[in-house]
């Protein structure tokens, strides 16, 4: 599994559009997720003190664009189809 976060209304308009994009997509050129294990570093580097934040559950095998280990990190390539996030869950403010 890999996960990424985002916020409550980002995730309600990719609902609405039929696939998720991610503010990094169009400025970096990849959708920024993270394993379990680092979620919560990266919630308290970036999303200190954000409020209306989720996490997605995104498995691996059911994203259609293509995925890359950068740095450690996996990026998405591409717009997050929806049925491959398998559960949405509010994430506390870091």
């Amino acid at each position: 599994m890999i996960q990424h976060i985002t916020t409550a209304a980002a995730w309600e308009a990719a609902r609405a559009a039929g696939s998720y994009r991610g503010d990094t997509l169009e400025s970096e050129g990849f959708i920024h997720c993270s394993e379990p294990h680092q979620v919560a570093g990266v919630a308290e580097a970036f999303y200190k003190g954000h409020e209306g934040l989720v996490l997605l559950d995104i498995d691996p095998a059911k994203v259609t664009p293509e995925i890359k280990y950068e740095g450690g990190f996996p990026h998405v390539y591409g717009p997050l189809n929806l049925d491959a996030v398998t559960g949405v869950r509010p994430l506390p403010p870091p």
